[in-house]
């Protein structure tokens, strides 16, 4: 009987501890997926399995632990590692082709098409026939004529 009021008073001194780790953990996850692991470059540091993803978890828990807010801890790891850990970097000089790269990308491809479809309209020349030429084609067709008898 003993051991088992110890196992219940271990169980609930444990309690708020969980909730706590709980809590930190949600809160790590929130920030880790709103920044690019720097190994994989197409993963969350929440998604990632690579070393440095791993250390950068443990780097944003401590940074919980030590009281730090979302907006602090991400300006940390901007600050260490650049606008590019960011998934939605802010707009500012160094990153207008980050934001605008895509879509001018799009519309220098349209533009190239285009042209290039207009160049290839431009060479198809449609020669007229001359009435020689008719002549010798109705009497080709003429003779290539299948009456469908056999």
């Amino acid at each position: 009987m003993k051991y088992w009021w110890l196992a219940v008073f271990c169980l609930l001194s444990a309690m708020p501890s969980l909730a706590t780790n709980a809590d930190l953990e949600k809160r790590m996850l929130g920030i880790a997926a709103e920044l690019r692991c720097l190994v994989c470059q197409n993963e969350s540091i929440a998604a990632s399995r690579a070393d440095l993803a791993v250390d950068l978890r443990q780097q944003i828990r401590e940074q919980i632990q030590a009281g730090q807010t979302d907006d602090e801890i991400r300006t940390y790891m901007v600050e260490r590692y650049g606008d590019f850990v960011l998934y939605r970097p802010p707009l500012k000089a160094t990153t207008v082709l980050l934001w605008f790269g895509p879509m001018l990308l799009f519309f220098l491809g349209l533009t190239i098409l285009m042209v290039s479809l207009r160049r290839r309209r431009a060479r198809i020349v449609n020669p007229s026939l001359s009435d020689e030429d008719r002549i010798r084609a109705s009497a080709l067709l003429a003779q290539s004529v299948d009456t469908g008898k056999r």
